[in-house]
């Protein structure tokens, strides 16, 4: 009986992804702050890993890691809640949900008062707390509510629980998810409910509820409940869905009780996904700047590890992960941030090793779709496949390659693999002469050495480059490379080019040589 627990540390990023200063942030790591403090404890995830993940190297590697570790890069246009979970669960978003950073459109608010019988207040990008000290009084003399949104894609409506109880304001959000579809399908309407007497005392309640845009198309949940499993849904995750693909599902009020929901789940007769959200590290604690909240919640959150961790069974796997990253150090802003995401994949029969840097979060998806067997069409690749190993594996190998390159002209060390379908590996490295003509690829070496011992059935090729032995960006083929290549493999014949910090991306062969000069033509 296979079972994915899925556990979303919900902002726990872990470094500024490269294309972080396009979305407003620079120098954010929100694990790096948090552990700086002294409430900060990672005592389990350090024995699974979290010190191997690449750029977190400093809290100390260990040499025998628990689990499968890395980190994700976020492949879609945001740094949102909504789209980060659907990339875990397989869709990637590339274009960004509408945001509002002068405040909703006119016909908007218009549409949404008439539907609601009330005013509206502020309409203005805002802090969730402070947007209750300047707007809370008002609201309860006028009985107007109070949207307001922030830089990810939502519509938020606080409302006083005495005035307009919960459920009363759940239906206004139904309504105003009805307006907000096409052009301003915001990603989530969320009810904001809270209660106090006056500025100085109003809080936000437990009672949040999120109503999201459905997804473009299926995702894993879907697919898992397609194939007649389970999805259970613990935290906010039925309401990030919009409850599409769900079975079963259970809110929560902290993480606390989310991780106490998990653990009981455990002890349910089921096979599928146990998909879990922990929102206090973000909605607590990261929006609020609290760092030794956030650093106390990850300590909490780690001693309760091990104990979920003994009670797994054998056919049993424990995914960790976060949807992007909310820097509680990061005083430019009180939103989200874009960094990259830990994983840590665990299981009794998951051989642990250190995966890299990952292109897509839609590779969680992939993964729990092949440990339960599932049919699921999706961007992302299993982690826990053979094939994926042997491709690290090969990468690696790539990078080893790169201290052997002869490179005093240009500093650029490229090294490259070649796995042959007898399982031998070839490597290669660049050698540069003073006459550059006569320099040649590492690619081409490697082809080169393969040749000349009398094999020529190639399985795969890996690349990697850089300067001072450092892998730095892509360093793909050359075209007289690509062109050798050509002379041996055909256009499915994969490639895999090293991205930095034990990453790569795999492209076919014909990607990167379309309608290219084969042996085909020699026929003619």
């Amino acid at each position: 009986m296979k079972r994915v627990f899925l556990i979303v540390l919900d902002s726990c990023g872990c470094g500024e992804m490269p294309d972080a200063a396009k979305f407003g942030d620079h120098g954010v790591n929100t694990i790096k702050r948090i552990s700086a403090h002294p409430d900060f404890s990672a005592e389990t995830t350090l024995k699974m890993g979290l010190g191997n993940i690449p750029g977190l190297d400093f809290l100390g590697k260990t040499d025998r890691p628990t689990a499968a570790v890395g980190r994700m890069t976020e492949a879609s246009a945001g740094k949102d809640t909504t789209i980060g979970h659907w990339e875990i669960a397989g869709v990637i978003s590339p274009k960004p949900l509408p945001t509002y950073p002068d405040g909703f459109p006119k016909e908007v608010l218009d549409a949404f008062s008439a539907a609601t019988g009330r005013g509206v207040l502020c309409n203005k990008p805002y802090s969730g707390t402070q947007v209750l000290k300047d707007y809370g009084e008002e609201h309860l003399k006028t009985g107007d509510l109070i949207v307001y949104t922030s830089a990810d894609s939502v519509f938020q409506i606080a409302a006083h629980e005495e005035l307009v109880p919960p459920e009363l304001l759940y239906d206004y959000c139904r309504k105003a998810r009805a307006i907000l579809q096409g052009e301003h399908g915001v990603g989530r309407v969320i009810a904001r409910p809270f209660l106090g007497d006056s500025a100085d005392t109003f809080y936000r309640t437990p009672h949040r509820h999120d109503f999201s845009l459905l997804p473009p198309k299926d995702t894993l949940l879907d697919a898992v409940k397609a194939a007649g499993k389970t999805v259970y849904a613990i935290g906010k995750i039925s309401d990030i869905f919009a409850g599409q693909g769900v079975t079963e599902k259970v809110f929560t009020e902290s993480n606390d009780q989310g991780m106490a929901y998990t653990l009981e789940a455990l002890d349910k007769d089921f096979e599928g996904l146990c998909f879990t959200n922990l929102v206090d590290f973000d909605m607590k604690y990261g929006h609020r700047r609290d760092i030794p909240g956030y650093a106390a919640a990850y300590a909490a959150f780690d001693k309760w590890l091990p104990g979920f961790m003994e009670k797994m069974t054998d056919d049993d796997l424990l995914m960790i992960t976060a949807d992007h990253g909310c820097d509680p150090g990061y005083l430019e802003t009180t939103d989200h941030t874009r960094e990259y995401t830990p994983l840590f994949v665990y299981g009794k029969k998951v051989e642990p090793y250190v995966f890299g840097t990952r292109p897509t979060f839609s590779d969680i998806a992939a993964t729990a779709a092949d440990w339960l067997g599932v049919d699921f069409d999706c961007p992302g690749r299993s982690l826990i496949g053979e094939a994926v190993r042997k491709e690290t594996e090969l990468t690696n190998l790539a990078i080893k390659a790169m201290d052997y390159a002869y490179v005093p002209y240009s500093g650029y060390r490229v090294g490259a693999a070649l796995l042959c379908k007898d399982g031998t590996v070839y490597t290669g490295c660049n050698i540069e002469n003073a006459s550059y003509t006569p320099t040649v690829c590492a690619e081409r070496t490697a082809i080169f050495k393969a040749v000349s011992e009398g094999n020529r059935d190639f399985a795969m090729l890996a690349v990697a480059g850089g300067k001072d032995g450092r892998v730095e960006g892509l360093f793909p083929p050359c075209g007289v490379c690509r062109q050798v290549i050509a002379e041996f493999c055909g256009p499915d014949f994969p490639v895999l080019v090293a991205s930095g910090m034990g990453g790569y991306r795999r492209f076919r062969f014909e990607e990167l040589l379309p309608n290219g000069f084969s042996p085909a033509y020699m026929d003619v």
